[in-house]
């Protein structure tokens, strides 16, 4: 099977970029609702220095004036190839609705909390992912894609998840998005002939916010150290697993997006696990060996798996369904493969906190 051409139908109207954004499958963004009474009772007093210097950075607003769009923004959008344009802009669906669900979270987070320290933490980064959705809506309402964000926060479906699971899964999206981010930022700053879209320019301070937001979620989870050992190292695993896997099917999806930017989907896909494994030792003990040959078999027979079920889903009838019935077993036995391969372990640092210096 040709595993090149992508599978994502075009976006030709705002109707068909809100579904998008409100599609729920195992590759899209998700919203979440969780115990807020629960997060409401952490208590940050151990950590109590570290905690205030990060209050501090949030007050400090260093990316106030930073999602502004100048006078040469418009200037550098341009036509892109047919493959290319269609990838992009799903691209910019995808990021959008990530960062507003973070938005949405926060902001609810925030509104039922009584605890300072939490209703603080919640509205800076509410602040943030707004500007972040905003910006990236602007650049969709240049193809005349733009999301209503109201009509997505009122439809989208939510999944519940525990606090302990928030703070997993919400602190491996902040930190791989700055990966992804700088990756991407340094890439085309060797090569800016490569950066076909002016939104690559903010990208840097941008990231920077990520890195930040995921630092808070390192600090509350360090707070509570029981979180980080026993049992919930086996939900430390899978979310791990869950977060690299979905990003690595999602982008060999997508091969004109990377190719247009001089990256190969491989090598881009395992230096952001590389970052994001690096950072990750500062609240995980445990990592993923993602440079083992057999981790990344398993990654690309996901991929090829997630081929096949586009294709049934396009045959239709009792026979597509019973191919997309197979796909879904092979691919839950190789993510169970991939879930019971060894891990690294190391000792947790005594200093917390990290800067974004990749």
């Amino acid at each position: 099977m040709d595993a090149s051409p992508t599978l994502e139908p075009g976006l030709p109207t705002r109707e068909a970029a809100l579904e998008a954004a409100r599609a729920s499958t195992l590759l899209s963004p998700r919203f979440y609702s969780t115990d807020y009474a629960a997060m409401d009772r952490l208590d940050l007093g151990p950590l109590r220095a570290e905690w205030d210097a990060l209050l501090a950075e949030y007050e400090g607003d260093n990316n106030h004036d930073h999602f502004q769009r100048d006078e040469g923004f418009a200037a550098e959008i341009r036509e892109l190839p047919p493959e290319l344009s269609v990838e992009f802009k799903h691209f910019l669906v995808s990021s959008l609705t990530s960062e507003f669900s973070g938005c949405v979270l926060y902001n609810e987070i925030k509104k039922r909390a009584a605890n300072p320290d939490i209703k603080a933490l919640m509205g800076y980064m509410a602040r943030d992912e707004s500007r972040h959705a905003n910006f990236l809506n602007m650049a969709l309402k240049d193809y005349g894609l733009g999301v209503d964000l109201g009509a997505l926060k009122r439809t989208k479906a939510y999944t519940y998840f525990k606090p302990k699971y928030i703070y997993y899964a919400t602190y491996l999206s902040e930190k791989i998005g700055y990966a992804r981010y700088i990756t991407i930022y340094r890439q085309l700053e060797r090569h800016p002939d490569k950066r076909f879209h002016p939104i690559f320019k903010w990208f840097e301070r941008w990231c920077n916010d990520e890195f930040r937001h995921g630092e808070s979620f390192a600090l509350l989870m360090r707070s509570q150290p029981q979180l980080l050992r026993g049992p919930n190292l086996l939900w430390i695993r899978f979310f791990l697993l869950a977060v690299y896997a979905t990003m690595y099917v999602r982008d060999h999806m997508r091969p004109q997006l990377h190719q247009a930017m001089g990256l190969q989907a491989d090598d881009y896909d395992f230096e952001v696990f590389r970052i994001t494994s690096e950072i990750s030792r500062q609240v995980f003990p445990i990592s993923l060996d993602t440079e083992h040959p057999a981790f990344r078999a398993g990654l690309a027979r996901l991929h090829r798996i997630a081929l096949r079920m586009e294709a049934a889903k396009a045959q239709g009838g009792l026979g597509g369904r019973l191919r997309q019935a197979g796909c879904a077993l092979a691919g839950a036995a190789t993510f169970a493969r991939l879930y019971l391969r060894p891990v690294r372990r190391h000792a947790l640092p005594v200093q917390i906190r990290l800067a974004p210096a990749w």
